[in-house]
């Protein structure tokens, strides 16, 4: 039966083979689609070019009147010409059977005796001119208004005034805004003639400034709008003589707020009276205005100021002061400018395919902020699932159709105008194929992940092209039940896998895949149709959200009702945020509106709203921000101070309130002062604008005032100042020089503090404004106090004792200082003695709380015993990190017996300690107590990463990284995320895990001259911690021949290279031979194969009834050794020995620390683990390591092997894996160890004179074996047992009792032949084979958790697990393939031996096991067994 298993799995491998040959292909490269503008260059295709078709003149806004005639021009430029027509208010005009209205030549509209009733307005509206050109499109102009001036009708008329002489005078006529243009004014039924004095403001209000008796008389206005003119009521002006007395100041038009667009005409109407006549003067924001230094402002009769040809710059608040001398008023109004729609971007012609995805760009500006709409051939574009704005105004079109050719208009319109641009989408044919063979469909297409919003489809080269180096596919894809078909391409010739993103969630498509080559597009793949998972239905956002201010401290917020609600709202959730902060507040609501209160006043608020269903929070609103509205100042202007002039005058100054309290903008403060000798009459003073002092004139000499200042906003006025009080000068003093030196200075020394006191100057005539007061250890320059005029001393504070001070006393004005008076002190010492200190703290601990937090408490002896504090002692607690070792210590005050400290570093160790002080004294520093806080996450990612090509090895990269810089704990591993699309999503990575000790790590079988990115995240305990910058490398191209690093696997004697040359690096054929004899050489190769493989079985079937009498009776001669089973724990054999009844090897190496790499290791998973190191035998075979070892040199190897002594190892056969993942059980006994560890160190070579039976080239274990670096299996073997393990012939014959489907697989010894990785073969998911079993038992590691070996380059991905200690016998699974997200990878397959060779090494490897051989061989390896004892003791 073992004979029949083998030849059957010969049979499976040769069948594999042929199968992968037929496979084999090279790859294209793929062909480029046809960008936006550019026609591709198809051989064959006739290239359509763009048409220009655009307008010359463009319809413009209008204003007539009834009965006028109006022309609205419009031409358009095309070849041909195109067809031009009308549309008024959306609709098209029939301008054949119109009277009235006419086309003209070139296109533009004419409008004979227009019509305008109140009842009938059929000529006013929106006019928008249409060009059409046959077979080509269509375009459309800009909208333009049609506005006719309505009948006359007055909203006030002029009305019977009177007016001092040199006063201004306003007659009012308002008519609406229409006919404003068309107002004139009469004077006594005469003319009136407008100039500087007389001016018309544009609402028609006439306005007489400087008024003289010739102004006097009857006045009228007339409204001339076509018929005939309407007249006002006659109102008569009168104009009275001066008076001679005051009037109140009062404004007869004050400004109104005004909207002008960029380039139009600005006039803000001003006009005051009263006696005296005022003055009119301007301000915009916080500037003040003057019009004769400026070309664009004039100030007009009256004082209203013009602005013409509006900019932007001019937006703002206007304030209108009018003031004559008595008293001042002023009144504001804001400006805004409006600017028309411009394009900053327009859209460009596009050349394009059918399926493919456009975008049309279209960026915009204006104010306000333009909103776009798009036009096609005309009609507007309606938003749909294949008609999206995105980019705000960017029009993107989906899955194109032939019906999408034609002219896209991009329209921006506000309130200012609107602008139209435009562009050509031509949709080309696919060019004809060339001649030659089309790709046939391709095959099995799948979709292999589906997820809510993508599926990854997956297929295989089509049966025409089997290699399909060189294809490109096309992947076309659409909604069931939708004609319109979108495309995607792959991104490289021969890419055999997409991802479709952006797809709808519980939504059926269909897709079918068409391959490319340079002949053109081949057949279709069947439809597959695919349905997207469903996805949890959270609500939409809020629409129509909208913020007002209510008052200065509460601001209400609206909004509607999801329009995608899916299902019912629960409540919302409305978060606000105080504009340039990053702390954000939330309240639940549960209608469509509410009210925030309590808000800073004056302030921007930026609010948002979430809606929550049944599923949790949907998806946010835009944010809005609102500002709170103004109110009067919270606090008074700062730093008040006064400066008397001379005997009439005091200068004040002040400093504006605090930003935070000016609650709006301060449009100027009032002044307060009054006499101080009594309760006199309070006067006040008007400052406006950004003034920050006043000069105060036409006081009394010799006086005493109080003064006191306030803000204002236009709300009111705010709280004022404290009185500060100044005295003006009996009489003019002199400050036209410096003032004389004081008369005197006298110095009183104390400890810390001199006293300084003088009199002023004997010069009285001069004026003095303060002293000035210097002083310094030796000098006198070290520091400057200056001092009221009025102060005649002044104590300087914080001096040293017993220090010797020079103290200077300076008079000064404002010409500057005078003439300095010197005195010299030395302060007293210091006789306070020193207090006692007292006791330290004591009973320091230190609890760690987190990762950034430690507690310290303490106890205090000078405290009563229930450690209560009633003084005013407090405690100062200091603490350091060693690491930097330089760093420095921290402190912090604490008035209790505890302090937390927070803010420290993740998984560093602290110290800490602590003194007391009370008063004036202190303690020393309480003993140092320690703390490591807790570990956290890697807060930085592992740095300087990088990838570099293995030498002689183009297929396997070592990647080199360092570890993370906040690391925050020990990392016990890295994870090596790499793919081949660097914006793929992380889970379609593929992974590698790498212990936590290593730096560097090896990944094989990657795939040549291909972009590979890299990224490396670290763990800890605690967590993963972020991921690295994609490192991209790109891997070397495959060499010529195998000589330059790429080997070709030992395929057998009989194997003979293809003479198609598909190991060309480029895919490229090498030989003229034609398909039809490659594939006829091939399927030729494979039946010889056949024939001999079958000559195989049979022969190894009829040897089959030897083999078993031969085991049989190898069994019998050794079945004794079974009665030590059992009573094992009571031999106890020396260093190195041999018991000839058992055929142990026991273990010397008691060593508590055993080498990591021999007592940690898992069992290997292949028999790439176990590396010989006699030479003669690496001739022959050809080693490769496993993933666990990528990182460990051959040499490291050696080097270890030499530090343990080369202890040797007897390698006995395990059990061979079949070639399908399946799990076999096999007894694994151990001596007296609870677990059973495999070396993958080498063989020594008096070992090896045992396995190896003398005469034969092969080894004793040689099998086939085939391996998957990328999915090879791990097998766990804990393996806990106190029995004796069976000699090697009794193990054979019992694993084939016990076991009979692994009898055959036990015959076998693992094999460590392999061929280089380099090589590219085709890939399978296969089993390898089990590695060679042990004799040596090494030292029992600890039983705890699973841990990661330290020498292991990749995580396990099966954990091992400790197992009881009593269990006697432990089956050893080998688990199949694990499922990973990993492409599979190239197997190399090791050839067979000759047919003869088999059979005898299978006969000797029977035969070396007889009884009277064995004990031959047990005496030989004793004497060996010794020499080696004595070595290793030496």
């Amino acid at each position: 039966m073992a004979a029949d298993r083998g030849a059957r799995r010969l049979l499976s491998t040769s069948s594999f083979w042929i199968c992968c040959l037929l496979l084999l292909g090279r790859r294209a490269p793929r062909t480029a689609a046809a960008r936006s503008g550019f026609p591709p260059q198809s051989p064959g295709s006739s290239i359509r070019t763009f048409t220009p078709f655009y307008f010359l003149v463009e319809p413009v806004d209008t204003l007539s009147v009834r009965g006028s005639s109006v022309t609205l021009n419009c031409s358009a430029y095309s070849e041909p010409s195109p067809k031009i027509e009308w549309k008024k208010d959306g609709t098209f005009l029939n301008l054949d059977s119109d009277d009235r209205r006419q086309l003209l030549p070139d296109g533009s509209l004419f409008i004979s005796n227009v019509v305008h009733s109140k009842h009938n307005k059929p000529d006013e509206g929106y006019y928008q001119c249409v060009a059409t050109v046959e077979s080509l499109g269509t375009i459309v102009s800009r909208t333009a208004k049609l506005a006719v001036a309505g009948l006359p009708r007055f909203a006030s008329q002029p009305e019977p005034s009177s007016v001092y002489a040199g006063n201004s005078a306003i007659l009012n006529c308002e008519v609406n805004t229409d006919l404003v243009p068309f107002v004139r004014w009469e004077q006594n039924r005469q003319p009136l003639l407008l100039d500087d004095r007389v001016n018309k403001l544009p609402s028609g209000t006439l306005v007489i400034s400087n008024t003289t008796e010739g102004d006097g008389g009857l006045y009228r206005c007339m409204v001339e709008s076509g018929g005939p003119p309407k007249y006002s009521d006659e109102a008569e002006l009168k104009v009275l003589p001066d008076p001679g007395i005051t009037s109140d100041l009062i404004f007869l038009k004050q400004p109104s707020s005004l909207v002008r667009v960029i380039g139009q005409r600005a006039v803000l109407p001003c006009v005051a009276s009263g006696l005296p006549i005022p003055t009119i003067r301007w301000m915009k924001n916080e500037e003040i205005l003057d019009p004769e230094s400026s070309e664009r402002l004039v100030l007009l009769a009256g004082g209203s100021l013009e602005i013409s040809d509006v900019t932007e710059y001019d937006a703002g608040t206007y304030f209108c002061i009018a003031d004559n001398g008595n008293e001042t008023i002023e009144a504001q109004a804001e400006l805004t400018v409006q600017a028309q729609p411009e394009f900053v971007k327009q859209p460009t012609n596009i050349y394009a395919h059918e399926s493919m995805d456009i975008v049309f760009e279209c960026e915009v500006t204006g104010k306000p902020t333009p909103t776009v709409k798009w036009v096609k051939n005309g009609d507007m574009v309606i938003p749909s699932d294949y008609f999206k704005i995105v980019k705000e105004h960017n029009l993107q079109v989906l899955g194109l159709v032939k019906s999408d050719e034609g002219f896209y208009q991009c329209i921006a319109e506000n309130d200012a105008g609107n602008a139209q641009a435009g562009a050509q989408l031509i949709i080309l044919e696919h060019a004809p194929a060339t001649t030659g063979p089309l790709p046939s469909a391709p095959r099995d297409v799948v979709a292999s992940l589906v997820s809510t919003r993508f599926i990854k489809l997956t297929w295989r080269t089509p049966a025409s092209d089997p290699h399909g180096d060189s294809l490109t596919y096309s992947i076309f894809y659409t909604k069931e039940g939708v004609a319109r078909e979108r495309v995607e391409n792959t991104s490289h010739p021969g890419e055999m896998q997409v991802t479709i993103q952006n797809l709808m969630p519980a939504t059926v498509y269909i897709f079918r895949v068409t391959a490319q080559n340079k002949h053109g597009s081949g057949e279709s793949s069947a439809p597959l149709r695919v349905e997207t998972q469903p996805e949890v239905q959270l609500p939409g956002p809020a629409p129509n959200i909208r913020a007002y201010a209510t008052s200065s401290t509460s601001i209400t917020v609206t909004w509607e009702t999801p329009l995608s609600g899916n299902g019912e709202i629960q409540n919302y959730k409305l978060y606000y945020m105080e504009k340039g902060t990053d702390k954000e507040q939330d309240v639940d609501v549960s209608s469509h509106s509410h009210t925030i209160n309590g808000l800073k006043k004056y302030t921007e608020y930026s609010f948002r709203v979430v809606a929550y269903n049944k599923h949790g929070p949907g998806v946010s609103t835009q944010d809005i921000v609102v500002q709170t509205l103004s109110d009067v100042p919270s606090a008074a202007p700062q730093n008040l101070s006064l400066e008397v002039r001379n005997s009439k005058s005091i200068m004040i100054h002040w400093q504006p309130p605090p930003p935070a309290t000016q609650n709006g903008q301060i449009t100027g403060y009032k002044i307060r002062y009054r006499k101080s000798s009594r309760k006199s009459d309070v006067t006040e003073t008007l400052v406006t604008g950004t003034q920050l002092s006043q000069l105060i004139d036409g006081l009394d000499r010799g006086t005493e005032y109080n003064f006191r200042v306030a803000a204002l906003t236009v709300n009111g006025t705010g709280p004022t100042t404290d009185w500060l009080s100044a005295e003006t000068f009996e009489s003019d003093l002199d400050e036209t020089r410096v003032p004389e030196v004081p008369s005197s200075l006298h110095v009183r020394p104390l400890v810390t503090s001199i006293v300084v006191s003088w009199t002023p100057p004997e010069n009285q005539n001069i004026v003095v404004r303060g002293y000035a007061i210097g002083y310094g250890i030796g000098s006198p320059h070290a520091q400057t106090i200056k001092v009221d005029y009025k102060q005649r001393y002044y104590t300087i504070e914080n001096l040293d004792p017993s220090s010797h001070y020079v103290i200077t006393l300076k008079a000064f004005n404002n010409v500057g200082e005078g003439i300095p008076l010197y005195e010299s002190a030395v302060t007293r010492p210091h006789t306070v003695p020193d207090p006692t200190p007292m006791m330290p703290p004591v009973g320091v601990q230190a609890s760690i709380l987190s990762h950034d937090t430690i507690r310290i408490t303490w106890a205090d002896n000078s405290l009563p015993k229930h450690q209560k504090i009633t003084d005013s002692r407090y405690y100062t607690v200091r603490w350091k990190t060693n690491i930097p070792a330089n760093t420095k210590y921290k402190n912090a005050n604490a008035t209790t017996l505890s302090y937390l400290v927070t803010g420290l570093k993740p998984n560093t160790l602290y110290e800490f300690s602590v003194m007391v002080t009370k008063g004036r004294r202190s303690s020393t520093w309480s003993m140092t107590a320690h703390g490591t806080t807790f570990e956290l996450v890697p807060t930085s990612p592992p740095k300087d990463v990088t990838v570099v090509s293995k030498e002689g090895k183009p297929r396997t990269i070592i990647v080199n990284w360092q570890p993370p810089s906040e690391a925050n704990g020990k990392i016990t591993g890295y994870i090596i995320y790499y793919s081949t699309d660097v914006n793929a999503e992380i889970h379609d990575w593929v992974i590698e895990p790498v212990v936590g000790n290593r730096l560097t790590h090896q990944i094989q079988e990657l795939t040549l001259d291909t972009p590979y990115y890299f990224k490396i995240q670290a763990r800890n305990s605690k967590g993963m911690g972020p991921m690295s910058e994609a490192v991209q490398f790109r891997t070397p191209k495959a060499s010529g021949s195998s000589g330059k690093g790429s080997r070709l696997p030992d395929l057998g004697s009989d194997y003979k290279p293809p003479m198609s040359g598909s190991n060309s690096p480029h895919g490229s054929p090498t030989s003229p031979l034609d398909s039809n004899m490659l594939l006829v050489i091939i399927v030729s190769v494979g039946v010889i194969t056949i024939v001999v493989v079958v000559i195989i079985a049979v022969f190894c079937t009829r040897r089959t009834t030897s083999h078993q009498k031969k085991k049989r009776a190898a069994c019998k001669s050794v079945n004794g050794s079974h009665k030590y089973k059992g009573n094992s724990k009571d031999v106890k054999p020396p260093d190195l020995w041999i018991h000839h009844e058992r055929l142990e090897l026991k273990p010397i190496d008691k060593s508590p620390d055993p080498n990591p790499i021999m007592t940690d290791t898992p069992i290997p998973r292949n028999s790439q683990d176990i590396t010989p190191v006699d030479n003669s035998m690496d001739s022959n075979i050809h080693q490769r390591r496993n993933s666990y070892r990528g990182h460990e040199s051959e040499d490291s190897m050696s080097t270890l092997a030499g530090r343990r002594g080369m202890r040797p190892k007897m390698m006995m056969p395990f059990d061979s894996q079949p070639p399908q993942p399946v799990i076999s059980a096999h007894p694994i006994h151990s001596l007296d160890n609870p677990h059973h560890h495999f070396h993958s160190s080498s063989l020594a070579s008096p070992a090896r004179s045992h396995l190896y039976h003398p005469g034969s080239p092969w080894p004793v274990g040689t099998s086939m074996s085939l391996s998957d670096r990328a999915n090879s299996t791990e097998s766990v073997r804990n393996t806990p047992s106190t029995d004796t393990m069976p000699a090697s012939s009794s193990q054979t014959c019992c694993t084939d009792h016990q076991d009979p489907e692994g009898a055959t697989s036990s015959s076998y010894l693992a094999s460590s032949q392999e061929e280089d990785s380099g090589q590219s073969l085709p890939t399978a998911h296969v089993r390898p084979s089990h590695p060679l079993k042990s004799f040596a038992v090494p030292a029992v590691p600890p039983p705890g958790p699973p841990t990661y070996d330290p020498a292991l380059p990749s995580t396990p991905l099966l954990s091992q697990q400790a197992l009881n200690h009593h269990i006697h016998a432990v089956k050893t699974a080998s688990i199949g393939t694990l499922g990973r997200s990993r492409p599979p990878m190239p197997v190399v397959v090791p050839s067979a031996p000759d047919v003869q060779e088999t059979t005898r090494m299978l006969e000797d490897s029977e035969s070396s096991y007889e009884p009277d051989e064995l004990t031959k061989e047990m005496a030989h390896l004793e004497g060996l067994m010794k020499d080696l004892n004595a070595i290793t003791t030496a």
